[in-house]
C-alpha cells in the first residue's frame, strides 16, 4: 500500500474509533451534538443500540488494523478492500435513513480508499 493510501485508511480508522466512543460511551451526552436531528428524549431510550452500533464500527476497525498487519500485499488489499466496502455501504445507508452528511463523513472517505486501491 502506498503512503496516501495507508493515511487515508489511518483516518478512516481515527473516525470509527471516535464512532466506537461517541455510540459507545458519550450516546447521551455528545451524541446529542452529533445528531442534531434526533430528538432529545430518545437518545437515553436508544442507548444499548447506539452501544451496539458503536460495537461494530469496533469490528471494522479491528478488520482495517488487520489488513495493515498482513505481510501478504494481496491479501492485505483483499481485506482492505472488504471493510472498507462495509464502511461505504453503512454510509451510504445511513445518508438514506438518517442523515445526509453521513455520507461525506463515512461513506465518501471509504469509497475514495477503495478506488485508490483498485487503481494502485
Amino acid at each position: 500500500m502506498n503512503l496516501l493510501l495507508s493515511l487515508i485508511i489511518a483516518l478512516i480508522i481515527v473516525l470509527h474509533i471516535y464512532f466506537i466512543w461517541l455510540e459507545m460511551f458519550a450516546w447521551t451526552t455528545h451524541g446529542k451534538k452529533a445528531f442534531k436531528g434526533f430528538p432529545d428524549d430518545l437518545f437515553e431510550k436508544t442507548k444499548a443500540m447506539a452501544a451496539n452500533q458503536g460495537l461494530y464500527n469496533g469490528f471494522l476497525v479491528a478488520g482495517l488494523v488487520w489488513s495493515f498487519l498482513i505481510d501478504d500485499i494481496q491479501w492485505s488489499e483483499n481485506i482492505a478492500i472488504f471493510f472498507l466496502a462495509c464502511i461505504a455501504v453503512a454510509g451510504i445507508y445511513g445518508a438514506m435513513t438518517v442523515q445526509r452528511s453521513i455520507f461525506y463523513i463515512q461513506g465518501l472517505p471509504a469509497i475514495i480508499a477503495i478506488l485508490l486501491l483498485l487503481t494502485n
